[in-house]
């Protein structure tokens, strides 16, 4: 059976924007007409290509919040239009910037921003005879970044010493993007003679090539997922779409999808940690996210943020600069036109708040895989990793399960020993609702529509009554021979009672009682309470005078710290023991009541 909805954890993604009072403002966009992003972000600082004399840009610390004044400081980077920025992906720091002057620059930053106008640049990049187009840092080499110029050259340089590692010709007309793959070993280029090319990094060669997108019109090539390409363009008829092809035949796409018409050029961005696909447009109002994996069509549509303002330029940023006790997996910066940056955070939905390591797995670390020095040597390596948050990933991380075998309680028990069930009449089976000693008749000589016969409903009364006229003479004459029953030895000097009072609740079934029942049982125990006031034999007892002892007090101290001997002596020691704790118990509860009495007086009198 076909599967209805694609299972995914990203197919939920939304986004949030930041409320504008917490957002920048007052920026002044640059006018110039190239098709590039004007804006680069990283966790300390936004970069923003603006208008002014020459080709200035600012660099504001993320954090700030409000107007930006007029004349607040910025780097005056050259003396003609700056086209493209970009941040080191080692160190937040350093920003590199080209411009239609020829040159491209590298730039250090301070840490706390710019205290007044940048007019000297770290190293300055002078090779190319036209305009630098575009540039792009290597992904894991230190210090090394790829230019590429209007007179169609590209250049591979080592920023350290400023000089020019490779000079990589070839392409027929203007290069509109460059992008390097995972590790550096290779980039891809989109020219406008149409054509994809994939060379390789160290040598220049072309390794692969194939045609892109019909349109005249500028089209981009970044590498995604398994080392697939993504390409962005138009139709003969000013269509928009993308495709995804693979790099041993680029000229026949895998998939392809035309999305609208607009002459805005669409700008991927891929983020590698959790296979999510941006695609934006200068001067739309809207971003489109896709999901990137191996399952067919392998680029799967998740949804579209569309706000009133079109985007002037647009800044991604990294994953060490996101909030991860937020679930969020991305953030954009997004200039509009009317000079506001707009803060859009992407999250996940989830219901616990702890980290969450499939969000989150380890990404590009500051530290680079290797030098310039090794880069132009021929050696490649995969980037660092480290975590998004190593502190909240520590902290959620599962200790293992230390199993701890306890000893069986329960195999200790004897088992229930098997007894056969013996058929009773009603009257020899113990009943909790009769008050009076089971009868001693044999089984065989009870009748067996004998039935319990309730007298008194209030008063909880019940006796044994038989359906049938008459007894059986045998029955009364077994009654006759039954001898008479020993009474048990009684002490002389304690009083006997008379009647043996229980309340109803201690002899029925736990249930529903009546409210004559409970009048019945709350008098039985006043009954009780009033005969335990009643003193003992040996409280009624003569004080015995402190002069002369008598017999017995003298063999009773006498007996104060003697070892019992046998079992009888034993026996009446805690027979003793008991009689005193009666007499305790019965003096303390006398005063609880008399207590009782004396403050319901007092809570009640006038």
């Amino acid at each position: 059976m076909a599967q209805i909805v694609r299972q995914s954890k990203f197919r939920h993604v939304f986004c949030k924007p930041v409320k504008h009072e917490q957002c920048m403002s007052d920026i002044r966009v640059t006018e110039i007409t190239w098709d590039s992003l004007f804006c680069d972000v990283n966790p300390k600082f936004i970069a923003l290509i603006t208008r002014g004399a020459g080709g200035p840009f600012m660099v504001i610390p993320v954090n700030k919040v409000g107007r930006i004044d007029k004349d607040y400081p910025f780097v005056d980077a050259h003396k003609a239009p700056c086209l493209e920025v970009a941040w080191s992906p080692f160190n937040d720091n350093v920003i590199a910037s080209c411009s239609e002057d020829t040159t491209c620059k590298v730039w250090v930053i301070p840490d706390r921003g710019l205290s007044r106008n940048l007019v000297e640049p770290a190293v300055e990049l002078c090779g190319h005879q036209k305009r630098v187009n575009t540039l792009a840092w290597h992904p894991t080499a230190n210090n090394v970044l790829l230019t590429a110029g209007g007179e169609n050259i590209m250049y591979l340089w080592n920023v350290g010493t400023g000089e020019a590692l490779l000079e990589i010709a070839g392409h027929p007309d203007q290069i509109f993007s460059i992008s390097f793959n995972y590790d550096g070993s290779q980039f891809v280029t989109a020219c406008k003679d149409k054509k994809i090319r994939i060379l390789d990094s160290h040598t220049g060669a072309v390794l692969h090539e194939g045609v892109g997108h019909e349109g005249v019109k500028p089209q981009r090539a970044i590498f995604v997922k398994d080392g697939l390409v993504l390409t962005t363009g138009f139709t003969k008829r000013s269509e928009r779409l993308f495709a995804l092809r693979a790099p041993e035949d680029l000229s026949t796409p895998i998939i392809e999808e035309e999305l609208d018409t607009s002459n805005g050029v669409l700008f991927p961005f891929f983020d590698e940690d959790t296979g999510l696909l941006y695609l934006c447009g200068k001067g739309d109002c809207a971003i489109r996210y896709y999901e990137v994996n191996n399952e067919a069509p392998f680029v799967h549509y998740i949804n579209t943020y569309t706000t009133s303002e079109p985007q002037r330029a647009i800044g991604f940023q990294s994953k060490r600069g996101i909030s991860s006790e937020e679930n969020e997996v991305v953030r954009i910066y997004k200039l509009t036109t009317k000079g506001i940056v707009d803060i859009l955070q992407f999250f996940v939905p989830r219901k616990s708040d702890l980290f969450q390591h499939d969000l989150y797995p380890d990404t590009r670390s500051t530290i680079p895989a290797m030098t310039a020095e090794e880069f132009s040597e021929g050696k490649n390596a995969p980037p660092n990793r480290q975590p998004v948050n190593a502190e909240a990933a520590a902290a959620s991380a599962k200790p293992k399960v230390a199993v701890v075998k306890k000893a069986n309680i329960l195999n200790t028990l004897a088992p229930t020993a098997a007894e056969s069930p013996q058929a009773k009449s009603y009257s020899e089976t113990p009943s909790a609702q009769s008050s009076a000693a089971p009868s001693p008749r044999p089984s065989s000589q009870a009748s067996p529509r004998q039935r319990p016969v309730v007298v008194d409903d209030d008063m909880g009364i019940v006796t044994m009554r038989e359906q049938a006229p008459s007894r059986p003479a045998s029955s009364r004459a077994s009654r006759s021979e039954i001898p008479p029953k020993e009474e048990p030895k009684t002490d002389p000097m304690k009083p006997k009672q008379a009647v043996q009072l229980k309340s109803r609740a201690d002899r029925d079934e736990p249930g529903a009682m009546t409210a004559g029942q409970r009048r019945a049982a709350a008098e039985l125990d006043r009954i009780k309470r009033d005969q335990s006031r009643l003193p003992d034999a040996e409280e009624l007892a003569p004080p015995i005078p402190q002069g002369g002892q008598s017999a017995s007090r003298r063999s009773s101290n006498a007996d104060i710290g003697k070892v019992p001997t046998n079992m009888e002596e034993l026996l009446e020691d805690l027979m003793k023991m008991k009689a005193v704790l009666r007499q305790h118990e019965r003096r303390i509860r006398m005063l609880e009541e008399e207590i009782a009495e004396r403050n319901m007086s007092n809570a009640y009198s006038f």
